[in-house]
């Protein structure tokens, strides 16, 4: 917990009574890897912050599975929509390796932020970080050919390549497994 506190200390200083709080609130689970820590159709009551480990996010559409997001060591991961409005994902959360998660629940967070003013500023800091996060994604993703989207996961998250599944990465590019391999094919000729 105390890489936790630190982070949430980087991006702003917690005074001894939010540190106390939080110490006494925070709970750790390990989750298994292939555990689901949400499922569609659940409601998402928990913030995580992932302390080891790697996880998914991703939604059903039609037959298929369709990666939205991958999270590691140093990120928080929960279903947006149905955690701030508190109803029923169409995402499900699933570890890709062993993980190590801190987390609180909903209406915990919401007395911090009642409670604890300088939390509101970690939340405003951590909810723009993920929202440059996305529309990067948007851009380097959803808007460019095959070839660049990959080139863009190489360049900003080179880790990935090697710690996720092929079919995910196809996925989460939208692209096939096939195209996939073609892709890296043609990169390591070059």
């Amino acid at each position: 917990m105390e890489f936790l506190l630190q982070f949430l200390q980087s991006i702003h200083p917690l005074t001894d009574g939010l540190l106390k709080h939080l110490s006494e609130t925070i709970r750790v689970r390990e989750v298994p890897k292939g555990q689901y820590i949400l499922r569609a159709g659940h409601i998402s009551r928990h913030v995580h912050f992932i302390g080891q480990g790697l996880l998914r996010c991703f939604y059903i559409k039609g037959d298929n599975e369709v990666c939205s997001w991958f999270m590691k060591e140093g990120d928080v991961i929960f279903s947006i929509e149905s955690f701030y409005d508190q109803k029923e994902s169409y995402e499900s959360i699933q570890a890709l390796e062993d993980c190590t998660l801190f987390y609180i629940s909903f209406d915990e967070l919401q007395f911090i932020y009642r409670n604890f003013s300088e939390f509101n500023f970690i939340g405003r800091v951590l909810t723009e970080r993920y929202h440059k996060l996305w529309a990067q994604q948007l851009y380097g993703i959803r808007m460019q050919p095959a070839s660049f989207r990959y080139q863009w996961l190489l360049e900003n998250f080179p880790e990935l390549i090697l710690r996720v599944p092929a079919k995910f990465i196809a996925s989460y590019l939208g692209i096939t497994e096939v195209t996939l391999s073609s892709i890296k094919s043609k990169k390591m000729i070059s």
